[in-house]
């Protein structure tokens, strides 16, 4: 079978960012080993299938928050209970000033092979209005300190369309990334969450207008081509071959297991999750279950977030038959305008698509 990939969801910060919806929470030490013992639990109950495994991605949360000594232990789980192919890519989320000098190491002798570092933004001001408990100095470090570790493979995070931010210095936060080593960088649109803080300050927020966004995004993408970083989705980047191998499993519709409170899956044809609860997961709560996953529409829309978009081999792989003609015939017919590519290959958005994706995805997939 086809090597899965591994999620598991860290839901332990420091602090809550004022725009961020992800699950997360503020726990010592009790926590974090509580919660270790249950992941690995979780994670040897699959021990007799074998399963193989090619990816393995700590996300969160703070992920790092939580040492390396925990998240060896976590991989050595993983290692017992699924066959982890040679080369396999692990990866850490982490931001720029948890752990002290160790931490990079411990990392690197426990496997980990990928940082990924939430940086946002080089500029102290947007840094202070996203909440962000680092400096753009701390993150610097965090990548050279990776790096004399042996994990040569660092992404840092940037936001887009943040509170008071200018074309200027979302160019200066690019070039700090390429300055700074990164070999990938995802750059994110920022969206206002229901039930975030900035959800109730909306209205006072110096954000841009749709316009503003747009020009913004399109800063972000051209400077980050001019240093060399490949667009490969919406909003990632990457140095040529260093794209994030677990995410692309998510965009091409491949299966992966999650374990962790918030935690999603897509395993042998369904979808299931964890609800978002550290207690119920920690009392022995069961996944969720959200029901088929994998059809062609799915496939399609996740496909479409790649600048690669919608592969004829791609759908003859998985499906049996290429791109319906119905869909490539609407797709001509969009293409008239300039969200649209329609090569004879498949079909793919523009950059001015990407930018409202999720408007003309629907009108393509009617």
């Amino acid at each position: 079978m086809t090597p899965l990939g591994i999620y598991v969801h860290v839901p332990f910060c420091a602090s809550k960012c004022p725009y961020c919806d992800f699950y997360s929470l503020r726990q010592g030490e009790d926590a974090w080993e509580a919660y270790t013992n249950c992941i690995i639990e979780r994670i040897k109950s699959y021990q007799e299938r074998a399963l193989p495994v090619d990816t393995v991605y700590f996300g969160g949360g703070t992920p790092g928050l939580i040492g390396a000594g925990r998240i060896g232990r976590i991989l050595d789980a993983v290692r017992e209970s699924f066959r982890v192919q040679p080369g396999a890519e692990v990866t850490v989320e982490t931001n720029p000033g948890v752990g002290d000098e160790s931490l990079f190491p411990g990392l690197a002798a426990a496997g980990v092979t990928r940082i990924s570092l939430g940086l946002q933004s080089a500029n102290a001001d947007e840094l202070r209005q996203l909440g962000r408990i680092h400096t753009a100095e701390q993150a610097a470090r965090a990548v050279e300190l990776a790096h004399r570790a042996g994990i040569g493979n660092v992404s840092l995070d940037l936001m887009i369309a943040t509170p008071g931010q200018t074309e200027e210095s979302l160019v200066r936060s690019a070039r700090f990334c390429r300055e700074a080593g990164a070999s990938h960088v995802s750059a994110y649109l920022l969206k206002i969450e229901p039930g975030t803080v900035y959800h109730e300050r909306r209205d006072s927020l110096d954000l841009p207008d749709e316009d503003g966004v747009c020009g913004l995004y399109e800063a972000a993408c051209s400077e980050l081509e001019r240093l060399g970083y490949g667009q490969y989705e919406i909003s990632n980047f990457a140095r040529p071959g260093l794209e994030s191998r677990h995410n692309l499993k998510y965009w091409r519709c491949e299966e992966y297991l999650g374990f962790g409170p918030a935690a999603h899956s897509f395993f042998e044809g369904r979808r299931f999750y964890f609800p978002r609860d550290l207690s119920g997961f920690l009392a022995g709560g069961e996944p969720v279950d959200d029901g088929p996953g994998g059809d062609f529409e799915e496939f399609a829309m996740l496909a479409l977030r790649l600048t690669e978009g919608l592969r004829e081999e791609r759908c003859r792989e998985r499906f049996g038959h290429g791109i319906p003609q119905e869909l490539r015939r609407r797709a001509a017919v969009l293409a008239r305008g300039v969200y649209w590519r329609v090569p004879a290959e498949g079909v793919a958005l523009t950059r001015a698509g990407f930018l409202v994706s999720n408007a003309v995805i629907s009108e393509l997939l009617l």
